[in-house]
């Protein structure tokens, strides 16, 4: 199972309008600094998901574009609309390198930001791990590990 930190990361994506779906079986995420574009291929039932970013390849586990796609296409339900709108906008990359991959760090500053803008960070919390329960219960395998790619140029 992935960390948690990768639903919040999902959920932004979302926010963020950064999912493609591009036929029955492929999508595209793009990254929060827009330097990536992520694609994820799911089985026709989703029961197998495979995707080219770095925490699926290098990690093992569902990464955020993975999860994102699993809730665009219905496997799992979507979140709260409240909560997609007070994680969309955040700049996952720029935080996850400031805070070196610290999760909890990174989420502490999320919530923070979403508090300041007058977002209920216990609601958030709690759609976060609802959103990583049905994960769990959706029981995705992992299809072939592929390599991610490169950041584009800028």
């Amino acid at each position: 199972m992935p960390p948690i930190a990768k639903v919040y990361e999902a959920i932004g994506a979302i926010g963020d309008g950064r999912l493609r779906i591009e036929d029955a079986r492929r999508a595209f995420v793009t990254s929060s600094d827009g330097s990536k574009t992520y694609e994820i291929e799911t089985s026709g039932d989703g029961r197998e998901i495979s995707s080219n970013d770095n925490a699926s390849f290098w990690q093992g586990y569902l990464g955020y574009p993975a999860i994102a796609v699993m809730i665009a296409r219905g496997f799992i339900r979507r979140p709260d609309e409240a909560v997609v709108r007070a994680l969309a906008g955040v700049p996952w990359k720029e935080l996850n390198t400031r805070y070196r991959n610290d999760y909890d760090r990174t989420l502490a500053d999320v919530i923070g930001r979403a508090a300041e803008r007058g977002c209920d960070p216990d609601a958030i919390r709690a759609e976060a791990v609802a959103m990583l329960e049905a994960v769990r219960a959706w029981a995705p395998r992992q299809g072939p590990r592929r390599r991610p790619p490169r950041a584009a140029s800028r």
